[in-house]
């Protein structure tokens, strides 16, 4: 058997245990031996890593890279990070489960998200999807069920509840979904049709997860004026269900909740305690990014983007909506009036509003000389709803004090479209080790490698991955601990790091020498939905 040597680099090897040099032996996608330097004679290549890190691959937990594993197979924004899986059909909305009505309805609605790119878009089932990942994927995929979809597929997009027959009909999609190969369900708590759903139906969907011992993961329902209460929320919901929890982008916003990250941190620990199995995960940036129209109140999704847009053409619907915006706080917004400085545009559909990427609402109302209001609503009707944003309401006490905790995983909610996208798509895990690692010392190197490695494998399940011992599948990468870090800015976000000179996925180069190769070993990781 000939073998891949990594020689003389210093292991970090995922689980927390202190870094030792050590050899680390790849073939045939599995690492072979991990031994003393120089213990391992055995034909094949060596590469000399002496004075670099060699850890697990990174598992992006909440990735919006959907489509870009099928259509961009150089796929820099993550590989370049160093990320060999993530984790997608995230915050309730994704390409799988689908029928011919809503497949449609969902790439018009997401294409804030993750663009329109050109392809033949016949799958329908999980399965169907991932096995377009088999053919040929820049890195591995984790799949969770889109409960909007669920909901899309069975009530469409008004806002009522499920009939019984109804609940039926989606508690079987999401069995077929899990059997498929998902690891859980994943929900958009304030995003249509997801967020007309109340908590005793997510408890009913949840019921084939818990069979198939998979996890439930929320964006839920608000992250400004309820934060606390929401995320206690998501907590009941999983206990009642009797599923692991896994909390998205775990952030706790805008400036009213300055240093609350403690209270839901505690509420965490006490679930914890009482035997629910919490996990969340987060990224080491102030600023969140979705799509503009979500800022509406939840009432003017309703139908779908064509009576979105109608809606907003209504000059008496348009200012009622603007009021609950600017005024009231929508639910969109979380219950906080927006502050349209902290709201930039990042991407259009429509090229001819190019001009507004890059800038916030108010300074384009300024220029303009419209009310900001006036010009956001003209932007989603013109832009037919497909605008990106940043919304710029984090809090750095609250990012570092989340980051720090037992439960934490790393995830980038990267968006990979637009003009100027937000830069955690292209920059989340080396700054994690770059900026909080060596700069700031708010983690220690082996604590965050175990933060982006073994824990979010212990959520998934995938005992082969995220460490580095024999046995296990050589998902890997090699990076300097004195260099490495995020050259993604707000600015310039699409920049690739520095300081990741080599990634394996699979046992295979997909970087070699800090070059991206041509190579697709990623393939789909499917749940094996083992019955409790």
């Amino acid at each position: 058997m000939t073998e891949l040597v990594l020689a003389g680099g210093v292991l970090v090897d995922g689980t927390g245990a202190p870094r030792r040099r050590a050899d680390v032996a790849i073939a045939q996608g599995r690492i072979t031996a991990v031994t003393e330097p120089g213990d391992r004679d055995a034909p094949g290549r060596r590469i000399d890593v002496s004075g670099l890190v060699v850890a697990p691959g990174f598992i992006d937990m909440h990735a919006h890279s959907d489509l870009a594993v099928l259509a961009d197979p150089a796929h820099e924004a993550k590989v370049a990070q160093g990320v060999t899986t993530e984790v997608l059909g995230q915050d309730g909305l994704g390409y799988a489960p689908v029928t011919d009505a809503t497949m449609p309805a969902v790439r018009e609605q997401i294409a804030g998200w993750n663009g329109t790119p050109d392809l033949d878009y016949a799958w329908r089932s999980v399965a169907d999807y991932l096995d377009l990942v088999d053919a040929g994927a820049p890195v591995n995929v984790a799949y969770l069920v889109p409960q909007g979809n669920i909901r899309m597929a069975v009530v469409g997009t008004e806002d009522r509840p499920a009939t019984h027959e109804e609940l039926d009909r989606m508690r079987a999609l999401v069995a077929r979904g899990m059997a498929d190969g998902a690891f859980g369900l994943s929900a958009g708590l304030t995003y249509t049709p997801g967020m007309y759903a109340d908590d005793d139906e997510i408890v009913a969907l949840l019921e084939p997860v818990r069979a198939a011992a998979g996890y439930y993961c929320p964006h839920h329902r608000n992250y400004g004026s309820r934060v606390v209460e929401s995320y206690q929320e998501c907590l009941d919901v999983a206990r009642r269900a009797g599923v692991a929890l896994h909390l998205a982008h775990c952030h706790v916003n805008f400036p009213l909740n300055a240093g609350r990250a403690p209270e839901v941190l505690a509420a965490v620990d006490a679930a914890l305690a009482s035997g629910t199995d919490v996990s969340l995960d987060s990224y080491p940036y102030l600023a969140s990014a979705t799509y503009l129209g979500s800022l509406l109140p939840s009432r003017a999704h309703a139908g779908g983007v064509a009576a979105s847009v109608e809606r907003l053409r209504d000059p008496a619907e348009r200012a009622l909506l603007l009021h609950e915006v600017e005024v009231v706080g929508s639910d969109g917004n979380h219950g906080v009036p927006v502050d349209w400085s902290s709201i930039v545009i990042t991407g259009v559909r429509s090229d001819a509003l190019a001009w507004a990427v890059g800038h916030s609402v108010a300074h384009l109302a300024a220029r303009s000389g419209r009310r900001p209001g006036e010009l956001f609503a003209d932007l989603l009707v013109e832009d037919e709803m497909g605008t990106g944003c940043l919304l710029k309401v984090g809090n750095e006490e609250n990012v570092r004090t989340i980051m720090r905790h037992s439960a934490h995983t790393g995830g980038s909610d990267g968006i990979l479209v637009g003009a100027k996208p937000h830069p955690r798509g292209w920059g989340t895990f080396p700054r994690y080790l770059g900026h909080y690692v060596r700069e700031l010392g708010v983690l220690g190197l082996e604590e965050c490698v175990a933060h982006l490695t073994s824990r979010p494998a212990r959520r998934l399940g995938l005992a082969d991955r995220g460490t580095v011992r024999p046995g296990a599948a050589a998902d890997v990468v090699v990076f300097d601990p004195d260099t490495v870090a995020a050259t993604a800015t707000y600015d310039a976000p699409t920049r690739t790091p520095v300081g990741i000179p080599h990634v394996l996925v699979n046992g295979e180069f997909t970087v070699a020498d800090g070059v991206r190769s041509e190579r697709l070993p990623g393939r789909s990781l499917r749940s094996a939905g083992r019955a409790r």
